[in-house]
């Protein structure tokens, strides 16, 4: 239930009206029940030094990513990939578009704090009844009555309700920019990935055909040593099985490498048929890992994720500022002069004049708990919104710690597979040469061709995957953004600092 003060009539004093307002204010202000006394949250994002992380992110004094880092791998179809896929992708248009419409947001929320002025004309062909109101010498007959009016509003704003709403729909707009960010991120790093797979098939697919190679050769050793007695032909028939299974491996290598090339179609924003278009990739190791200094309070700043979720926190606040300030009384100013008259002939005169003033209050007093429950929902929405801003940083700072750990154990992983690549190699050499010499049977040959097959693909895999995940660890170190570069920050000092709401 709403109490309304409308003062309305023609030419009053200023000073007059003002008073009369002020006198409401008060009064009103002093029999309003309807408050939040209770209502409140303890809830506050969490600082990242509350976080144990310097065993799992030591300070190696490393640097934090370029926007260009994806030329760290020494191919330059990767970064022109990725370019073509942040003008192209359909992902990318929409975050724009988020963009947009949360400033629209902004220009709205910005007009109420201004006065509001409209203009009108009207024309009305009417015949007044003869037993109406309308007195004669009018009733009885037609009347042509013009009508222009211009007419102002303003809301005064004086617990600030507006100005929170603008502020709330600043902070939805600097969200929307992180998330963009976010889009661009993973977008670049879904690229590179992808290429990265490419590109390991295209060396699994080579360490297949060199395996026919070596199948075929040992097929060719085979029929020699059939026809001088020294194997049978359940050896030659080994032989061509295992030189046919690998030629079925390259081509299910075909098959993948394709499909992989249709994703990155689809990932530039383009047909099927602009991944076929792809070249070999030529990837290199990329730089050396290593992390850079005072990681966790910087990674606030870096991680596009962490900025939108704090400034969503920022927009809950002020969204609890305007629901409080709906618990006090509205204030609008409004005013109207025109002329009026019937016909044309008395219209253009000071007669047609006419005026109007209409101060207005307005103050819950009854509204039977619906301020206080929107209230306490404005209050659980800034509550999950604080969680979600702690559990984001609780994920990115185990996401770098994963990412750089699979690093770590990769290299160490690649010392141990290359040592036995190196012994399974010499392995089937050795047993090859006693096979052609007919020291050794054909079984001893194909079991030493398989081991050194697996050692050689373990390697290529984890060289593979390492690099899929330095990409993710770029990813996870913010793929080059920075929240005070591109004017996300709340301060330049300390980017995203904690706050509180009671």
């Amino acid at each position: 239930m709403d109490t309304t003060i409308n003062h309305s009539r023609p030419g009053p004093r200023m000073s007059a009206w003002a008073a009369s307002i002020a006198s409401a204010v008060a009064t009103i202000g002093l029999a309003g029940c309807v408050n939040y006394a209770g209502i409140h949250s303890d809830a506050h994002i969490d600082p990242p030094t509350q976080f144990e992380t310097k065993q799992s992110l030591p300070a190696e004094g490393g640097q934090w990513p370029a926007m260009d880092w994806a030329k760290q791998f020494g191919d330059a179809q990767l970064p022109a990939l990725i370019d073509e896929a942040l003008k192209g992708n359909p992902s990318i248009e929409q975050a724009r578009s988020r963009i947009e419409k949360a400033t629209s947001y902004v220009g709205t929320s910005k007009s109420a704090l201004y006065p509001n002025v409209t203009g009108s004309y009207s024309w009305t062909r009417q015949r007044y009844s003869e037993n109406g109101i309308v007195p004669p010498p009018y009733a009885g007959t037609w009347q042509s009555e013009n009508t222009v009016l211009a007419s102002a509003s303003w809301d005064l704003d004086l617990w600030g309700k507006n100005r929170e709403r603008l502020r709330q729909a600043i902070s939805q707009e600097i969200v929307a920019d992180a998330e963009g960010e976010q889009v661009r991120i993973s977008l670049a790093a879904s690229v590179a990935s992808t290429y990265n797979r490419l590109a390991q098939l295209y060396a699994l697919r080579d360490i297949q055909a060199r395996e026919v190679k070596n199948r075929e050769d040992i097929s060719h050793i085979t029929d020699g040593r059939v026809g001088a007695g020294l194997d049978t032909n359940v050896e030659r028939q080994t032989a061509y099985g295992d030189t046919a299974t690998s030629r079925a491996s390259v081509r299910d290598l075909d098959g993948q490498i394709t499909i992989v090339r249709y994703q990155l179609g689809a990932l530039l924003g383009a047909g099927p048929d602009r991944g076929l278009a792809i070249a070999k990739p030529s990837l290199g190791e990329g730089a050396n890992v290593a992390l850079p200094d005072n990681l966790p309070a910087d990674l606030l700043s870096r991680r596009p994720d962490i900025v939108a979720a704090y400034w969503q926190v920022d927009a809950a606040t002020h969204d609890v500022k305007e629901a409080k300030a709906e618990f006090f009384p509205d204030v609008n100013l409004s005013a109207a002069a025109g002329l009026d008259a019937f016909g044309w002939g008395r219209f253009l005169t000071a007669g047609s004049r006419q005026m109007q003033l209409a101060p207005a209050i307005h103050l819950p007093i009854f509204d039977a708990g619906a301020l206080r429950a929107q209230l306490k929902g404005r209050y659980a929405d800034f509550d999950y919104d604080v969680a979600t801003y702690n559990q984001t940083l609780i994920n990115a700072l185990s996401d770098v710690a994963t990412q750089v750990s699979q690093v770590r154990s990769a290299d160490l992983q690649l010392v141990d597979a290359r040592q036995a690549l190196d012994a399974q190699t010499k392995a089937y050499q050795l047993a090859l040469v006693r096979y052609k010499s007919g020291l050794a049977q054909q079984l001893t040959v194909l079991n030493a061709d398989d081991n050194r097959l697996a050692a050689e693909t373990a390697v290529l895999n984890l060289e593979m995957d390492r690099r899929g995940t330095q990409i993710a660890l770029i990813k996870a170190l913010g793929g080059g953004f920075d929240a005070s570069h591109e004017g996300l920050a709340a301060t330049a000092q300390t980017p995203i600092p904690a706050s509180r709401t009671e």
